[in-house]
C-alpha cells in the first residue's frame, strides 16, 4: 500500500518553487536576529561585575532625579548654626561649612557630575564620529588633513590644556562640558576611522556603491551602524573620564562653581589637614561617590566590551 501524499509529487514537475521556503527563510532570520540579541544579553550577564554596575547606575540615576522633589531637599539652605555638624538625626551626612546639608547637596551633585558626563561624551562622540567617517570614507588628502590635526590635539597633556583653557574661558558648568567636549574628539574620531577603512572593503559596501548609493547615506546608514559595538564601548569608559575631569577641575576651582554642587568642589573642602582629619563626612562621600560611580561605568564598559564582540574570551564567571 502507497502511504506516501500524492500532492506534493504532483507539484514537484510543474517547476513551482515551495511556498513554504519565503517563510521559512523569514522565519530564520528572525530567529537569527532574537539569537543574536540574546546572545549578547548572555553574554554580559555572564560578567557580574558589569550586571553590579549596572544595577549602581540605574539606582544612582533613580535616587538624583527623584528623591530631591519626592522629599524636598534643598542644597542651598544655610543653618547657621549646624557649621560642620557631624551626622546626626536631623542631618544624617551633617553639614557643611556653610552649614547646608550634606546629603541634600550630595545628591544634586549627583544630578550635575552625571549631567557633565553625559553632555561632554555627547559633544565629543558626535564631532569624533563624523570627523572618523569623513577621514576613513574618503581617505587620501582629507585623511592625512583630519588626522595631523587630531595627532596635534593629542600631542599636549590632555588634563593640561583643560585647566589651561578652564582659566582662560572661565569656570562654569556649561564650560566644562564643551571645553571636555571639544578636546576629547581625537580618541573617537580614530576609533571610527580604523573601523571605516575595514568596512569599505566589505561586499555590502562595494553592492552599494554599484547602486548609486550617496556618501552620506553610505557612512551613516551602511557603514556607521556596523560600528556601533565599539563606539558604545568608548562612549562608556569616556562617560567615566568625563567625570574624573570635572571632579578635578571643580577640586581645583576652575569647573563647577558653588553654590552649584558638584562631587568635585564639594572635594574643595579637603585641602585643609584639619578637615581631612578631624571633618571626614564633608570629604568622605563625595569621594565615595565618583570612586563608585566610575568603577561602575567602567564595570559596565568591560561588560558591553565582551558582550558586544563575540570573539572576545570573558574571563568573568
Amino acid at each position: 500500500m502507497n502511504t506516501l501524499n500524492p500532492a506534493p509529487r504532483a507539484n514537484m514537475g510543474k517547476g513551482e518553487p515551495p511556498k513554504q521556503n519565503v517563510g521559512a527563510a523569514s522565519t530564520r532570520d528572525q530567529s537569527d536576529a532574537v539569537r543574536a540579541r540574546s546572545g549578547v544579553w548572555f553574554r554580559f550577564r555572564r560578567h557580574r561585575l558589569a550586571l553590579l554596575g549596572s544595577m549602581i547606575i540605574t539606582l544612582l540615576a533613580v535616587i538624583v532625579i527623584i528623591t530631591p522633589d519626592l522629599f524636598a531637599l534643598d542644597p542651598y539652605t544655610t543653618d547657621l548654626k549646624a557649621y560642620r555638624k557631624p551626622p546626626s538625626a536631623e542631618h544624617w551626612l551633617g553639614t557643611d561649612s556653610s552649614g547646608r546639608d550634606v546629603l541634600a547637596r550630595l545628591i544634586f551633585a549627583g544630578r550635575v557630575s552625571l549631567s557633565v558626563g553625559i553632555v561632554a561624551v555627547s559633544i565629543y562622540v558626535a564631532i569624533g564620529v563624523l570627523l572618523g567617517a569623513v577621514s576613513g570614507h574618503y581617505g587620501k588628502s582629507i585623511d592625512n588633513v583630519i588626522m595631523r590635526l587630531a595627532d596635534i590635539v593629542m600631542a599636549f597633556p590632555r588634563l593640561i590644556i583643560i585647566i589651561t583653557v578652564a582659566a582662560l574661558v572661565g569656570p562654569s558648568i556649561y564650560n566644562v562640558m564643551l571645553i571636555i567636549g571639544l578636546l576629547s574628539w581625537p580618541s573617537i574620531a580614530r576609533l571610527v576611522r580604523g573601523l571605516f577603512l575595514t568596512l569599505r572593503e566589505r561586499d555590502f559596501v562595494v553592492a552599494a556603491r554599484s547602486i548609486g548609493v550617496s556618501d552620506a547615506r553610505l557612512m551613516f546608514r551602511h557603514l556607521l551602524p556596523n560600528a556601533l559595538a565599539p563606539l558604545i564601548v568608548a562612549a562608556t569608559y569616556g562617560t567615566a573620564g568625563a567625570i574624573l575631569t570635572e571632579a578635578s577641575l571643580s577640586f581645583l576651582g576652575l569647573g563647577v562653581q558653588p553654590p552649584t554642587a558638584s562631587w568635585g568642589n564639594m572635594l574643595h573642602g579637603a585641602q585643609s589637614i584639619s578637615i581631612l582629619e578631624s571633618m571626614p563626612w564633608l570629604w568622605l562621600p563625595p569621594g565615595l561617590m565618583i570612586t563608585i560611580t566610575v568603577l561602575s561605568l567602567n564595570f559596565i564598559g568591560d561588560g558591553l566590551r565582551d558582550a558586544l564582540d563575540p570573539y572576545q574570551v570573558s574571563n568573568s564567571k
